[in-house]
């Protein structure tokens, strides 16, 4: 499992399913108000229209605070990746340093053995 799935694991709500229970929610609510409202008509619809456009409003807020939570993530992502290539690459020409040394020293090594043959 990796770890953005553990994650959302770990947080227990999606904002899949926060969506839909806000809406479920507010379509309980609306419902609950038709059955019970000592209204007439034209009040009840007035009043379901207020509850739809504070319900899309809510629904707009949360969307948008989940949109700005992903992009907050991802660049929280992004920067450890970049932060992650820097270190390999700087451990990449490490290892290349000390390997090119070795050779150096091996070569030099070879060749003075060889100079001290020829003596």
């Amino acid at each position: 499992m990796d770890n953005q799935a553990k994650e959302h694991k770990s947080n227990g709500m999606h904002p899949a399913d926060f969506i839909a229970g806000l809406f479920i929610g507010g379509l309980a609510g609306a419902v609950t108000m038709l059955l019970i409202a000592p209204q007439s008509g034209k009040e009840t619809r007035q009043s379901i229209k207020q509850g739809a456009i504070e319900l899309r409003n809510q629904t707009t807020a949360s969307m948008e605070g989940a949109v700005v939570q992903v992009r907050t993530k991802a660049n929280q992502v992004e920067a450890d990746v970049k932060d992650k290539a820097m270190d390999l690459k700087h451990q990449g020409q490490d290892m290349l340093v000390t390997q090119l040394d070795r050779v150096s020293a091996a070569a030099a090594a070879g060749k003075k053995a060889v100079q001290g043959t020829h003596n």
